[in-house]
């Protein structure tokens, strides 16, 4: 039985899983002419693979049956959420910054939580609801700068269509995890996953090392990899996952509205990327909202 202790730390931790993928962003801005796209994503999910399948080995042995019985679920979770939401991102973060890819991503909630509903039957109390609209607001103020006449002005680069993808395939990926229930704790999973999305990363990544413009793989590119490993990888999914358990699809997934104050702070200490005070503004909306979302619902009489 779920403690109250486990929920508020899930409640807590939910804050904390946008600062993790921020990371990636960073790494993101940082890989294209030191590593390629598929082979950073592919060094970033082998490492975490290898990491977590030594964490969870008792457990994966125990489950083996299971997870042959239905290995093709692993090979789906693996493509949504580390193809698509890895090595798509970094193929976007070619010609996109790291601001957009914080944007972009920040409307998966919406998705999440309309086919939560819709898929999952779950039902969302009318804070809830108030506090998604008020995230949304928060989001689209950073969209458009503060300047709301500016909405027909918004244009999208070819990178933020590889975002765009990797926005969907991530709803998909949080939401299929619930429909997909598995026996199987958050590390053991997650470990699983990341060797479901191998075969289309080691492919693509077969193709990048044939290419003559492929750089080598050098110190800077391995730090990348491991980065994007160890924080936005194992840290960030195994919190999502774990706090997605315990508190449902669309509470966890309104925390994606953070994602673009948390990318904007790193895209401006690390990257450069100049901040407004729109970005201050949204954070007026966006927070509130996602309390509103993510907090416990009252208890029922009697």
């Amino acid at each position: 039985m779920q403690t109250y202790t486990s929920l508020q730390w899930a409640r807590t931790a939910i804050w904390f899983i946008p600062l993790l993928w921020a990371v990636n962003y960073y790494v993101a801005r940082q890989a294209p002419g030191v590593v390629e796209p598929y082979t950073l994503a592919t060094v970033r999910w082998g490492l975490a693979g290898a990491l977590l399948t030594v964490a969870a080995r008792t457990e994966l042995w125990a489950q083996r049956r299971h997870i042959a019985a239905v290995w093709h679920q692993y090979v789906v979770l693996g493509f949504c959420g580390m193809v698509v939401c890895g090595a798509w991102v970094y193929v976007g973060a070619q010609s996109t910054g790291a601001v957009n890819i914080a944007l972009i991503y920040a409307a998966s909630p919406v998705l999440i939580a309309v086919g939560s509903v819709l898929w999952l039957r779950e039902r969302m109390r009318g804070p809830q609801v108030l506090g998604v609209a008020i995230a949304l607001a928060g989001v689209l103020h950073v969209i458009v700068k503060g300047r709301w006449t500016a909405l027909s002005e918004v244009r999208f680069v070819a990178g933020d269509l590889w975002i765009v993808a990797a926005m969907v395939a991530w709803a998909v990926y949080a939401l299929l995890q619930k429909v997909w229930p598995s026996p199987m704790g958050p590390t053991a999973r997650l470990a699983a996953i990341c060797w479901g999305a191998m075969p289309v990363l080691l492919l693509g990544t077969a193709w990048e090392m044939v290419q003559p413009q492929t750089p080598p793989l050098t110190p800077h590119a391995w730090a990348l990899g491991i980065t994007a490993a160890l924080v936005p990888g194992i840290a960030a999914y195994w919190t999502y996952g774990w706090a997605q358990k315990m508190l449902g699809a669309s509470k966890v997934a309104v925390t994606l509205y953070l994602g673009p104050l948390y990318g904007a702070l790193v895209a401006w200490l690390l990257l450069g990327e100049r901040l407004g005070w729109f970005h201050l503004q949204a954070a007026l909306l966006i927070l509130p909202g996602v309390y509103l979302v993510s907090r416990p619902a009252p208890p029922s009489p009697g």
